[in-house]
Parts: structure tokens; sequence; C-alpha cells
């Protein structure tokens, strides 16, 4: 039987550090403040923001929401990105994706000044995650490494294969794993013969978005699953990208859905608030 991976109670633990942090900052008259930006009325998105501003108000940082009509314009947008990349009293910027359809995500990313990009989306950071040098992280993949850390899983010298290359988690994903000396393989659509790449995983990460695409026949006895998938099954309930039941058996390490990764998404989301307020203060020595 596998050790399930408690995202829960690791998010726990790195939520009060943040909390610690977030009132030693107070106490020296730093206050810590996160924008976030949401653009029409897409449920999940909604769910996703209240979630964030619970969490920040539980860690003593100051949360403003800016709710956007639908049809708000991409001047109107990137005019606001503008008010808070100024703004003192801000120190992350947070624009919920996806955006509707007329707007450009790629050129609101680009907008948000590097310095307040607690998601870690824009290409100045994507750069130093690349090359290993950075404030900030991608919250999911960051929250991946999270858990691997407090259940003192070695990533150095292990087959890590990361089924899907988006640029939020799969990519950042492997250059993390990368950074920690293990040996990456990132498949995709195109990937041929992908059972075969996924049983030499050590450590097989899933973030394809496809209800049980991970099947038992496609995971090494003893591997390490990393399940990045929120999805639902065909009674509408929340599900992942591995078929838990069929695959947990096979594993050492596996995380839940929910419960496994997703609630380090929101935690991390936190940490980086907090290392953008210090490098705006100059208090990150």
């Amino acid at each position: 039987m596998a050790v399930i991976l408690d995202g829960k109670a690791v998010s726990a633990k790195v939520k009060e550090e943040v909390r610690a942090e977030v009132a030693a900052l107070n106490e020296k008259g730093v206050s810590v403040g996160l924008a976030v930006i949401i653009v029409g009325n897409n449920p999940a998105s909604r769910t996703y923001v209240n979630n964030k501003k619970k969490a920040c108000e539980a860690a003593g940082i100051v949360s403003e929401e800016y709710a956007l009509p639908e049809e708000t314009t991409q001047e109107e947008l990137l005019a606001l990105v503008e008010e808070l990349n100024r703004k003192d009293s801000i120190n992350g910027i947070l624009c919920q994706l996806p955006l509707p359809k007329h707007l450009d995500e790629e050129a609101v990313i680009a907008a948000i000044s590097e310095k307040k990009d607690v998601d870690a989306f824009h290409a100045v950071n994507v750069g130093h995650i690349m090359i290993g040098d950075y404030a900030f992280l991608p919250c999911t993949p960051a929250g991946i490494m999270e858990i691997l850390r407090h259940y003192n899983i070695e990533v150095a010298g292990k087959e890590c294969v990361v089924i899907g290359r988006s640029n939020i988690v799969g990519k950042p994903m492997a250059m993390l794993l990368l950074h920690q000396n293990g040996t990456v393989t990132i498949c995709h659509s195109k990937t041929k013969n992908l059972k075969e790449v996924t049983s030499r995983a050590d450590i097989l990460v899933a973030a394809v978005g496809i209800p049980h695409f991970v099947t038992a026949d496609m995971v090494k006895d003893g591997a390490v699953v990393i399940d990045v998938g929120m999805d639902r099954d065909e009674n509408g309930k929340l599900c992942g990208d591995v078929d838990f039941a069929a695959v947990e058996p096979k594993a050492s390490y596996i995380t839940p859905v929910p419960g496994g990764v997703g609630p380090m998404t929101i935690a991390t989301l936190l940490k980086n608030t907090v290392t953008a307020a210090k490098l705006q203060n100059g208090l990150d020595k």
C-alpha cells in the first residue's frame, strides 16, 4: 500500500510559517498585500479567488479583489495592471486565468511587473527558473517540490517523467526536478510509446487534465506518483489524472485528489507574496 502524500497537512505547515513571517514583517511596519484580478464570471475561477482571499486573510496578508465585468477591454485591464504595478501597498499581482476569449493573456502576463509576478509566469521569471537563479516559482510545481521535501523523497539520480508540457506546470516542473539532479523526461500528446516511457519513472508527475489518464500499466512498481489533475469524472465527481484506485497499490507514494497537490498551490502563492514584500522592502537578506 502506498503512503498517501497529504498536501493538506504540508500546506497547513507552510501557511503557519507564512503567518509567522507576515507577523514579523508587520512588526517592522511592513504590510503584505496581494491584488487579485478576476474578469467575468467563470465559476471555477470564482471558487479559486475566494479560496485565495480566505487563505490571505488567515495568513495576515491584505488581499484586494478587482472583479471586472466580462466585457472589460484589453486597454482597461492593462491600465488596471499598470496602476497596481505602481501601488506600493501591493506586493503581488495575480490575474486569474483563463481570461475571456477576447483578451490576450500573454500581454497581461507580460504587463505585470516581474517583481510583483507571484505566479512566476512573466518571461523574466521563467528565464530565472531556467537558469536556477529565482525569487519566485510557479505555485503548483513549487508546491510539489515542497511535498517531496516534506516526505524526504530524494530526487537526485531518479528517473523523473512529467506528462504535460504547459508553461504553468509541465515545463517548470521538469526544470525544478532537473535542478534537484533528477533525470527528466517530458511527455506530451505526440510522445510515442508513452506507456514505455512512464513505466521507467521513479517519480511520475501527471499534469494532462484528462480524468484517470494514468492507468496501472503505465506505472512502475514502487514509483512516486504525483497527480496534478483537477478533473470531473462521468458522475461529475472531482478526480485526478491518475486512476487512483488502480495505481495506488503499485505506488510507494501517491497524492490524492482532492487533498494532494491542490492545497499546496495556494500555500506557495502566499509564500511568493511574502518573498515579494521582502524583496520590495530590501529585507530579503
